[in-house]
């Protein structure tokens, strides 16, 4: 007796019932447009504002903890009644949201892409520091015995980079094609493959652990002419400054996941095996490859996000890099962005704006206890994700509001 294996978002083929089922959540999800990713966005800020209220115990205090939200994360610069004075605070808080932004958009392509096949990618953040340290590898210890320019040496760093992010994610793909290891697993087990081996580089005598400072667990710098911010940055190129370079790479990202999803010969293969494996296999496209392709595109998004953070601002990698949460936000990402380009967009601003606007440096401490932010940021971002899974009350909520004011009005 065989048995019929089906990929997340796809029908078993010749079952009826499920197919109508399908179809008609995704003609709910084309209906709910921008409104429902909005609802879901709504829907955790008012539940986090009653975390907020049971802090402040008042709902003005509630209000002004979002405002200063709003305004430390820097996006006030973009209402035309502020004025900036010099220095300007809310650009240089809005500098440092973009430059969470820019890894959140490539994690959160990262993740969408192999969506749209059918695939869960939970390896993100294995990928980014699978290019992370790819970046070290060559921006940094490479110098030491070849002299490269500055171009040569960025594109090859972020060639490697890409090539390490896409390996990584291409062994879950192969796995998957091959004995049909389900992507979940696989990735998170090469998550931890990637830590504990960047650990050992990089930590105390390890290979690679910088050379003059014996005492620290982190890599050696990345060579002069390997920085981005040498080519223009927003703000200070010591001081965490945004690389323009940075911000026109995650632009570029959006445009290109946009371009090849729906223009490509191979963004349709994608889509179609994501829709419906099966059928897809049936009208002559290779299952298994796509999967293998799918997510290896997806590892070389993750790897340039891992390389831009290195080259950009960071400079070295210290074993604490190893325990960030960049990669796995950007699933979320993904999620309230409908795997759509303008949607990773805004999800990622979002998002970026929630970790910069409560952090300590620019959240007042009198307005909302700073040892309370990192907290309600994790519970919105646990709410919308929790959220956008259950999407599906959200969209027909929308449609019976919709079906009820057209009973409403007049004929």
């Amino acid at each position: 007796m065989s048995t019929t294996v089906t990929q997340p978002g796809s029908v078993p083929p010749g079952d009826p019932e499920s197919e109508g089922a399908l179809s008609r959540y995704l003609l709910l999800q084309k209906a709910g447009g921008l409104v429902a990713p909005l609802v879901t966005a709504l829907l955790a800020f008012l539940v986090g504002g009653l975390v907020v209220f049971a802090t402040t115990k008042s709902v003005p205090d509630t209000l002004t903890t979002y405002k200063a939200i709003f305004e430390g994360a820097g996006l006030n610069w973009f209402l035309p009644w502020e004025t900036c004075s010099d220095p300007c605070q809310s650009a240089i808080r809005l500098e440092q949201t973009l430059l969470v932004w820019v890894p959140l958009v490539l994690t959160g392509i990262a993740v969408a892409f192999a969506f749209r096949c059918g695939l869960f990618n939970i390896g993100g953040q294995g990928q980014y520091i699978a290019g992370a340290i790819a970046s070290i590898i060559v921006a940094a210890e490479l110098p030491l015995y070849v002299d490269l320019p500055a171009v040569p040496l960025i594109l090859l760093t972020m060639i490697v980079s890409m090539a390490a992010g896409a390996g990584l994610a291409g062994i879950a793909g192969l796995l998957k094609a091959t004995v049909g290891a389900h992507e979940v697993i696989t990735t998170i087990m090469l998550n931890w493959i990637v830590i504990w081996v960047g650990t050992y580089l990089f930590g105390f005598e390890g290979p690679l652990q910088n050379d003059q400072s014996a005492e620290i667990p982190k890599s050696n710098d990345v060579d002069p002419a390997g920085k981005l911010t040498q080519a223009g940055v927003w703000g200070h190129p010591e001081l965490q400054g945004l690389p323009w370079i940075s911000l026109g790479v995650a632009f570029l990202g959006l445009v290109v996941y946009a371009l090849v999803l729906n223009r490509t010969t191979l963004g349709y293969e994608v889509r179609a095996v994501g829709h419906n494996p099966e059928a897809a296999r049936y009208g002559g496209i290779s299952v298994a490859r796509n999967y293998v392709l799918a997510m290896a595109i997806a590892g070389a998004f993750a790897g340039a996000a891992g390389a831009l953070d290195v080259l950009g601002w960071k400079f070295r990698l210290d074993t604490t890099d190893f325990a960030g949460t960049i990669g796995f936000i950007g699933i979320a990402v993904a999620l309230l962005g409908r795997n759509t380009s303008i949607g990773i967009g805004l999800a990622a601003l979002l998002f970026a704006a929630l970790q910069t606007g409560t952090s300590t440096r620019n959240l007042d401490p009198e307005i909302f206890p700073p040892e309370l932010a990192t907290p309600l940021t994790i519970i919105i971002q646990g709410l919308i994700v929790l959220l956008v899974g259950a999407d599906i009350v959200i969209l027909v909520l929308l449609q019976r509001l919709r079906r009820g004011r057209r009973q409403r009005s007049p004929a």
